[in-house]
């Protein structure tokens, strides 16, 4: 729910550091080291036999790092595109679906218990609020209305950041796996309440306004 007010703070950190990149960089070459890097906290997370290993949290901390460059960088440059948006996205999808099943099977794996229920439930709060905010995004685009612009950029009390503090907290602490997933899973589906309330009464008002155009 801070994710709109993080944003400009975000650009002015990572300008400096942007800057730092040889000219050769792209911002999807920040978007593809950040899935890689993504990927390698899942499989490590997921395959290590150790207890202690550091390396899952290392490979997600750097994951978030690069998740935020790449749009700064792109907009520093000024070649920010609907593409580099579309595959950063893609790939925060896949990250963020992999990270509570391949954390949970690493624990099965090291023999400690884990509530798959609880991971489900949470998958299915992902696919639910992603659809909601999808929609409206549809909506939106084929519309030439701007009523529901507030809506697809409703705050929730869980955005961005909070996912992050939430999935960080699981790769600390994967033996409180499940108590993360149900808890993660309550807020997620209070976001989902959130921006559905505001969707339901937006799109009211909208199909109200065009029956009075018709009739008139």
């Amino acid at each position: 729910m801070y994710d709109n007010h993080l944003r400009h703070l975000k650009d002015v950190i990572g300008t400096p550091v942007c800057r730092a990149l040889p000219s050769g960089t792209t911002p999807n070459h920040i978007t593809l080291a950040a899935f890689i890097s993504g990927l390698l906290a899942v499989g490590t997370a997921a395959l290590s036999t150790s207890r202690s290993s550091y390396w899952p949290l290392i490979f997600w901390l750097l994951n978030r790092l690069l998740d935020g460059a790449d749009g700064t960088f792109a907009r520093m440059r000024g070649t920010a595109s609907a593409l580099g948006g579309f595959l950063d996205l893609l790939g925060d999808f896949i990250i963020y679906s992999l990270i509570p099943a391949m954390l949970a099977y690493g624990q099965e794996r090291r023999l400690a218990d884990v509530d798959w229920r609880a991971v489900a439930i949470l998958e299915a709060t992902f696919h639910i609020n992603n659809f909601v905010l999808f929609y409206i995004s549809a909506v939106i685009a084929t519309k030439p209305d701007d009523e529901l612009t507030s809506v697809a950029m409703r705050p929730a009390l869980i955005e961005g950041l909070e996912s992050g503090i939430i999935f960080t907290a699981m790769f600390i602490w994967p033996q409180h796996l499940t108590l993360l997933c149900w808890g993660m899973s309550i807020a997620v589906i209070i976001g989902i309440g959130q921006r559905v309330y505001f969707t339901v009464s937006s799109l009211a008002r909208l199909d109200q306004r065009l029956t009075n155009q018709k009739r008139t």
